[in-house]
Order: C-alpha cells, then structure tokens, then sequence
C-alpha cells in the first residue's frame, strides 16, 4: 500500500541532511597570511591550556556539537518535496483535497522544527503517519450500539440499512456482519429489499441458510420499504436483537433510485446507515459516499475488496470526504473475512 512512499521518504531525508553538512567552500589564503595566522592560533591555544574555566569549556563545546548534529526544515526545501509527495499520494488514489491537506498539516508539523540530522527520515514519517491518522475517524463499535438499544427496549431491534452501488459486494458484506453478529452473540434477521435484481432474494436465502440467519422477503418488484417494514416487525415479534436491510444497488446519479433509498429510511427509521463501497475505486467511492451521505445521512463506512487494493488512499479519502468513521474492511469471500477497522494498523499497512 502507497507504493513507493517509505523509499521517497527516505530519500528526501538522505538529501535533505547531505545538504546540511556540505562543508562551504573558501577561498586559498596566501601562504604568508597562513603562517601568521598559524602563530596565533598557537598562541591562543597555549592561553587556553592554562585556563580554569574548564566546565565552561565543555559546555560550549556540547552546544557547539548539538548545533552541528541539529537541523531545521526551510519551506524551500519542504516546497521542493511537497509536490512529488502530493503527486504521489494522487497515485495511490488519495483524493485530490485530502492530499492536500495532508500536505498543510505535514507543513506545520516539520516546518521549523530542530531536528537531530539522523532522524530526519523518522520526523516526516512519523509526522505523515500523525496526520492521516489524525484525518480519518476513530470507528464507533456496532456490537455495544446494539447492546445499548437491547437493554434500553428489548422490543425494540437495532436497524442497520445498507446501500452502495451495484457490483461493491454489499449482498456477501451483509452476509458477513450477521455472521460476525453472530459470533458476538447477537441475532438477526436480514431483510431482502433488493427487489429489482435478479437473483437477489435467491442470494440472500442461500446466505441465510449457511449462516442459520432468517430471511424476510416478497416476490420481485414488491415496494422495498414494506420488506423492511416486516423484517422489523418479525425482529420485535421473535426477540430477535438486530434487522439488516439490503437494498437494490443503484448509481449514485440516479436521482428517482436515490428517491427510494430516502423513501426506506422514511420508513424504517434505521439506527444505522452504512455505505458500502470499494477500495479499489478511488475517486468513484468518494463521489458515491458523497451522493448517499446527501440522499441519507451516512453515519459509516465498510469497505470491500481491501484484500486487493494495492494503493490505500480510498479509505483515507473516503472517510474524510464525508467525514465518517470506516468501521470494517472487507479482506475475502468468506464469512469470516471482515475485518474492524484499526487506524494504526492501517498507517502500519501504508508503511509509515
């Protein structure tokens, strides 16, 4: 993930403390005006060899190698970096406006700043590392949100309505957080409001069936908003702890699909609405979470297919364009491939 950004790092910093210590360049003295000069630096050392002042001594000559060994970041010479930094997180699909925000705020960390000339690598990294942590928001826990609402009303389930757009895996990601319920002790029950695709409800129950999860369903074209009326319904008739609505996979530019979406929140008043979208589309995921957030008001993010982004900046530009927590990545097919999102470990994973 972010190919090649710990090998620039690197080499910025071997450049920067190079510069530093390159030694000024003086003109030859005439020999005559050496050997004087000579004299009386022999003199002035002879003062100093009978001196009692020596404490004093030592502590110029500790500050005198403290200045030598310590350094300070100019704006030339971070402007000179910044662009091939900015550059270089655009290819690893970070957003245009996070990266540069990530820019101002590696500015303020390391402009100006006295650092030992050896850790100047290790500075802008950790400083880089700050920053993006920083962006993204820390990840609220689902489970003890449940909870919460479980002991407040125990006739009350927990709603979690899920959209994306077609093709982002949300029917399997949905499979996967009952399944991931269900290992923390919660039940479900999955409502199929994808009525429109073909195969949609058939997907959902062949899950449901290896998972021991019940489907709630009608027949194709059925209004999705009463599918997810009855789910609700049945969840407070069987004591069932949490209602997971899918629904129909639409373009975000479509503007009578998004009509609908809004229609089911209406409807079913979820306590929680998640955007589920890819990390390896860049840019399009960011549009897409804008569009829903507009339509909705997303409060959370699952990102699909981060076993094979390559890159990492959808999730850091994800989160920050609509400025909500990602709570799980996607990490394979199976059930058990969802993973809580970390931010640390995430940084880790960037190579910072």
């Amino acid at each position: 993930m972010f190919k090649f950004l710990k090998e620039k790092i690197a080499g910025w910093a071997k450049k920067i403390s190079k510069d530093k210590s390159e030694p000024e360049k003086t003109e030859s003295k005439p020999k005559s005006i050496k050997i004087k000069e000579e004299k009386t630096q022999k003199e002035k050392l002879k003062k100093f060899e009978h001196a009692e002042e020596t404490e004093e001594k030592q502590g110029f000559f500790s500050k005198l190698k403290s200045k030598i060994s310590k350094t300070t970041i100019s704006d030339e010479e971070f402007d000179s970096y910044s662009e091939e930094l900015q550059n270089l997180l655009l290819e690893n699909n970070v957003a245009y406006e996070v990266a540069e925000k990530i820019i101002l705020e590696l500015r303020k960390r390391i402009i100006g700043k006295e650092i030992l000339k050896k850790e100047i690598e290790s500075e802008i990294r950790d400083g880089l590392r700050d920053t993006i942590e920083e962006l993204l928001i820390e990840p609220f826990d689902i489970v003890s949100r449940i909870t919460e609402k479980n002991l407040a009303n125990k006739n009350e389930p927990y709603v979690i309505l899920f959209v994306g757009i077609n093709g982002t895996g949300k029917t399997t990601t949905i499979a996967k957080i009952a399944h991931y319920l269900k290992g923390k002790n919660i039940s479900s029950v999955i409502a199929a409001a994808d009525t429109f695709r073909a195969a949609s409800i058939e997907q959902l129950k062949k899950h449901g069936e290896k998972l021991g999860v019940k489907i709630i369903s009608q027949q194709y074209g059925a209004d999705p908003a009463a599918v997810g009326f009855d789910a609700i319904s049945y969840a407070k008739k069987n004591h069932i702890n949490c209602v997971l609505i899918d629904t129909a996979g639409r373009m975000h530019t479509a503007k009578n699909l998004m009509k609908e979406i809004e229609k089911i929140a209406n409807v079913c008043k979820p306590d929680l609405k998640l955007f589920i979208g890819e990390s390896i589309t860049g840019n399009d995921s960011v549009e897409q979470a804008k569009s829903f957030n507009f339509a909705i008001g997303i409060q959370g993010i699952i990102l699909a297919k981060a076993d094979v982004d390559e890159k990492g900046g959808t999730a850091l530009s994800v989160g920050y364009a609509i400025k909500r927590p990602i709570l799980f990545l996607g990490t394979g097919q199976e059930y058990d491939k969802l993973e809580p999102f970390n931010k640390k470990k995430f940084s880790e994973k960037l190579g910072l």
